[in-house]
């Protein structure tokens, strides 16, 4: 990429008056320019997890089937809890 000399030095003198890096203030007026959502503005992701002192089973010596199990009976057991509470 090959960028401006004093357009360069602006974004550098921005950068430091800010105390973040170049790199960031190249990604932030791209994701601008572009309009993507910056990172940080996204919702976190939520997952399930097992065993590790949660109510759910320990996962931890199961095979790929035996864990394919679990996860599709903890799945099927949240679609039903929704729909009886939506029903109810």
């Amino acid at each position: 990429m090959r960028i401006d000399d004093e357009l360069l030095a602006d974004a550098k003198a921005f950068a430091a008056q800010q105390h973040r890096s170049l790199n960031s203030i190249f990604e932030e007026a791209l994701r601008e320019l572009l309009g993507h959502p910056r990172m940080i503005d996204l919702p976190p992701a939520a997952f399930t997890t097992y065993g590790g002192g949660s109510s759910g089973p320990d996962v931890g010596e199961l095979d790929a089937t035996e864990l394919k199990e679990v996860l599709y009976r903890d799945e099927v057991a949240r679609y039903r809890e929704g729909r009886e509470n939506a029903a109810g």
